[in-house]
């Protein structure tokens, strides 16, 4: 096999892949912790956190699609680079803004795009290409694990950071572990790109997005992920405020938050292995309605750093554990040419619930006083997208030729 095809070793791609999404995701999953101290020190509304939080969330999503073009066509080793200085920034901003303004620029702009370059799409891209099919399932498990774990390694860590250094000065120590990403890039950058792989159909990428946009499972799945993003970004920065208000300690919102964390690795792990056994579309379903069912039980038994940490783990399982599966679903579909921009596609859809999750969050509470509004929209989107996720079709697309039959 020519260089120019030859591909990167899988360990090589789940090591430094899955290390570059556990810092990515570990700094953003802990984002919650410094809704309280920033909002105080500023004298900002939870509105003002939450909207920055909201347009980082929103601006991820759509940077996400040009970061999957970009990677697809470039490789993903150049736009890792760019997305961890981004990062870098980004966090060193949210530290210095004196204004609702440059704090919205900074934590949402910034960070939003270096999110989009530094997680899912990008890193499963990689793998896509680099793995074999037979494998890609529980590869993406491996990486979306690798992401909760970094959530269960860096909330706490983050947690004593601010306690020990204060807030300002958490942020510009993670500004500089972000960097860490830049050499882990170069285990990620692949020999040639560009060329389609023996035996696949070779498409422009309007031609794959007007594919995509006109078949109705991707429609499906775009829809299911909105509720995805809506339910986790609510809960994880908003729900550290939800306890407190009502009489908790710090204390248990950072230990719910990296139970999140931990039983996610297990989570996210199952669903990526489960991937490669039975029906993804059904795994999907699944984690919805488990999901809906979570945050009821979570309502109506009284409310206790016991039935926070069962709460917690349980929705930790079920936390991103939507992502293996919709992913290893579009390759399966669609091939793994442009995986990491129809990724950001399905991603951006994600995105849009993250923000009207959080923005949401915070309206909804300054207006009434309360989150309940919110958990109750949490639940009956849960419902909705465990239905919309049953029609999925996985099998590959037929397109003017028929594909090779897929290993």
């Amino acid at each position: 096999m020519s260089s120019q095809h030859r591909p990167l070793s899988m360990a090589q791609v789940l090591v430094c892949g899955a290390t570059i999404v556990t810092l990515s995701m570990g700094i953003r999953h802990g984002f919650g912790l410094w809704l309280q101290p920033i909002t105080q020190a500023q004298d900002w509304t939870r509105e003002t956190f939450a909207f920055a939080i909201a347009i980082q969330n929103l601006a991820w999503g759509v940077s996400g699609i040009f970061a999957g073009m970009a990677a697809d066509r470039f490789g993903a080793f150049r736009v890792i680079l760019i997305g961890a200085v981004l990062y870098a920034l980004g966090l060193a901003g949210m530290a210095l803004a004196t204004t609702p303004l440059t704090f919205t620029l900074a934590t949402g702009a910034l960070i939003g795009m270096a999110q989009a370059g530094t997680t899912y799409a990008v890193i499963y891209g990689v793998i896509g290409r680099n793995v074999p099919a037979e494998k890609r399932s529980w590869a993406m498990g491996v990486a979306a694990a690798a992401g909760s774990f970094g959530q269960f390694l860096m909330v706490p860590t983050e947690g004593f950071l601010i306690s020990h250094f204060g807030w300002q000065e958490a942020l510009l120590i993670l500004a500089a572990a972000s960097l860490l990403m830049m050499p882990l890039a170069r285990g990620l950058k692949e020999h040639s790109l560009g060329h389609a792989a023996p035996g696949t159909h070779k498409q422009s990428i309007g031609q794959a997005l007007r594919e995509a946009f006109k078949y109705p499972s991707f429609q499906l799945l775009m829809a299911g992920y909105f509720v995805c993003g809506f339910q986790v970004v609510f809960i994880g920065v908003h729900m550290p405020s939800y306890l407190k208000d009502n009489g908790l300690s710090p204390q248990v919102a950072s230990y719910a938050l990296a139970l999140i964390g931990l039983f996610n690795v297990f989570g996210t792990y199952a669903a990526g292995a489960l991937g490669q056994k039975m029906a993804k579309k059904h795994i999907l379903a699944f984690i919805y309605f488990a999901r809906a069912v979570a945050i009821s039980v979570f309502l109506i038994v009284p409310l206790s750093p016991v039935s926070v940490y069962v709460f917690s783990s349980v929705m930790g399982f079920l936390w991103l554990s939507t992502v293996p599966p919709t992913n290893a679903t579009i390759a399966q579909i669609f091939g793994v040419a442009h995986l990491s921009m129809l990724g950001g596609f399905v991603f951006f859809s994600h995105q849009i619930g993250s923000f009207m999750g959080v923005w949401l969050g915070g309206y909804l509470y300054d207006k009434t006083g309360s989150y309940d509004m919110v958990w109750y929209i949490a639940i009956a989107l849960g419902v909705f997208a465990g239905l919309v996720n049953l029609p999925v079709r996985e099998a590959p697309i037929h397109r003017g030729q028929p594909l090779p039959q897929a290993a």
